[in-house]
């Protein structure tokens, strides 16, 4: 029975004996580590040749002898030859120095583990019996896959720090939670705390490990029972207590999220943050809905802006030159206002409206409708928030089929009032 160990090469020696491409393939990991890779051989393969010419390998041109496995940690050998190989593992014996045999499964006194990173974690898989490396290969990577997916509590158990406290900013997209990154599952998975938006994936939070503590920061339009000061506040408290802190927000961070403020905030307290970019609502609600925010011939850009404040001249610029499509975030209460401003400064009322509503999720309804009549067809229909809403041409799209040509657009009524429709 082996016992598996993780060594540090970093500025030790490490010797190959053989410059074929399994030597190059391995000596690249090690020289990723930092370790001083001498290859000894008469003829070297062109992957070796590269960490030759650029100086990260040293090449002994010429076949191998006991003297060359001086001052080295470990041996690598893999000439093609059974019997030099075997010879090197006995050199290697005699001299105590680690020794894998890259040709037999059972000589040597090491073996190379199949190895991946996942995160802050390093998988390695290696035979029991024998070397099997295409299945311990496959078996490593398929492991790995499962730690950044997510699948595994990835918290520390031995507790570091004050200094070894973190905060991660989450886009946790439009709420579908299979519209979350990998990175962002594996944040989550390394998550002591969770501070948690109401938009966004919540139903994730049920899959969190015992003990991870939720923080509900969520927000309704008009009623922030928290803060963005306490918010910023328990982020930097819970950070210097030496806690992995997740921020999970809906769509990006940054889009509308008030995650740069957060950034700041934390930055300012000393307190190490990174962001993990999110899906955002207004490019993934739309395309649920089968609605391009651009289309050749119908939209060449789009303008993102949010509806707590009137849409501003800008925007309503760009509504009248009909080829920008303009997505609005939270905006149904200041849908009203828009609309008559909109229609105030010149903007055709034909423009065609969709309003989505829970992009993403089981409840996903849209409600469609000319920019005269969109404001009776919410109404009518009860729109509330979260719900994302386009203006422009491309928001006929979907009424009959999520991809129209651009020649078929105009078959489609302008003056039709709403379209309801439920997934």
């Amino acid at each position: 029975m082996s016992a598996l160990l993780s060594l540090a090469v970093s500025g030790r020696r490490v010797v190959f004996v053989g410059g074929g491409r399994v030597s190059a393939r391995r000596a690249r990991s090690y020289v990723d580590e930092g370790a001083d890779v001498i290859v000894v051989a008469p003829v070297v393969d062109v992957e070796l040749r590269a960490l030759i010419d650029g100086g990260l390998v040293t090449w002994i041109d010429g076949f191998v002898s006991p003297t060359h496995l001086d001052g080295a940690w470990i041996v690598h050998t893999a000439t093609g030859d059974p019997a030099v190989d075997l010879l090197v593992a006995s050199w290697a014996d005699e001299r105590r120095i680690w020794c894998i045999n890259a040709g037999s499964g059972t000589d040597g006194s090491a073996r190379s583990v199949a190895t991946a990173r996942a995160g802050e974690v390093t998988v390695g898989v290696s035979s029991a019996h024998g070397s099997d490396p295409r299945r311990t290969r496959a078996i490593c990577d398929a492991l790995a896959d499962h730690v950044s997916t997510g699948g595994v509590d990835l918290r520390r158990v031995r507790r570091g720090s004050a200094a070894d406290g973190r905060v991660v900013l989450v886009g946790g997209g439009p709420g579908d939670p299979d519209l979350l990154t990998v990175r962002a599952r594996m944040a989550l998975a390394q998550a002591d705390v969770v501070v948690a938006d109401r938009l966004g994936p919540r139903t994730v939070l049920d899959d969190l490990a015992p003990g991870v503590e939720i923080i509900d920061v969520g927000k309704t339009p008009h009623h922030h029972p928290v803060p963005q000061e306490e918010i910023n506040r328990i982020l930097v408290d819970r950070a210097s207590r030496g806690d992995v802190v997740v921020r999970l927000k809906g769509g990006d961070p940054f889009v509308f999220g008030r995650g740069g403020e957060e950034f700041v905030a934390c930055r300012e307290a000393g307190i190490r943050v990174e962001v993990v970019p999110g899906i955002s609502s207004a490019l993934a609600v739309p395309a649920a809905a089968g609605i391009p925010v651009t289309h050749r011939g119908v939209a060449r850009g789009f303008l993102t802006v949010t509806g707590h404040e009137a849409v501003d001249d800008d925007a309503l610029a760009l509504m009248r030159g009909g080829r920008t499509t303009v997505v609005v975030l939270m905006g149904v209460a200041a849908l009203p206002l828009i609309v008559e401003r909109a229609l105030a400064s010149g903007v055709d009322e034909a423009l065609p409206v969709a309003i989505v509503e829970n992009g993403t999720t089981a409840e996903q309804r849209s409600t469609r409708a000319p920019l005269s009549a969109i404001v009776g067809a919410a109404t009518r229909v009860g729109v509330r928030n979260p719900a994302v809403i386009v203006f422009g041409e491309v928001a006929r799209f979907g009424l009959l089929d999520p991809i129209l040509a651009p020649a078929h657009l105009s078959a489609i009524p302008a003056a039709r009032e709403a379209e309801d429709t439920r997934r």
